[in-house]
């Protein structure tokens, strides 16, 4: 593939796959194609290309017969990239206090629960009859 005769951009090294790349190597696969004359095609490792024949293989025919499908490929390729990424903080921390304490996270929410109506409450009534913060911490020990 001359660079001068294509619409298409030339693969860089250490970057994914695009769509039309993999659309290629279906076509590619479906003509007879070795794996090393596509890598060579794309310019990248042929180890990148068994990788994506991999991952974008269908069974069709009740499970006869194999085929690589560009969609296929691609479709894995975005569900595996939303689970990329760091991972929150938010999480571990939640595992870990259910862990420790035993509690389930329904149990927590309960507990949040419990606490954050009644002040809530408390604060809306308090706001409501312009009562003195006296009233509302007997109304929070009583609860």
């Amino acid at each position: 593939m001359d660079s001068l005769h294509s619409t298409m951009n030339r693969h860089v090294k250490g970057k994914h796959l695009s769509f039309e790349e993999r659309v290629i190597i279906q076509l590619r696969l479906k003509d007879g194609c070795s794996l090393r004359a596509i890598a060579r095609e794309l310019n990248c490792s042929p180890s990148t290309i068994s990788y994506e024949v991999k991952r974008g293989t269908v069974k069709l025919y009740h499970g006869k017969v194999k085929r690589y499908k560009a969609t296929q490929g691609h479709d894995v390729y975005q569900a595996h990239r939303k689970n990329c990424g760091r991972k929150s903080d938010f999480l571990k921390k939640i595992n870990l206090f259910t862990m420790s304490t035993n509690i389930s996270l329904k149990t927590v929410g309960r507990l949040m629960f419990a606490v954050i109506v009644p002040l809530l409450l408390a604060n809306s009534l308090a706001a409501m009859l312009s009562a003195p913060k006296l009233f509302i911490i007997t109304l929070i020990r009583a609860y």
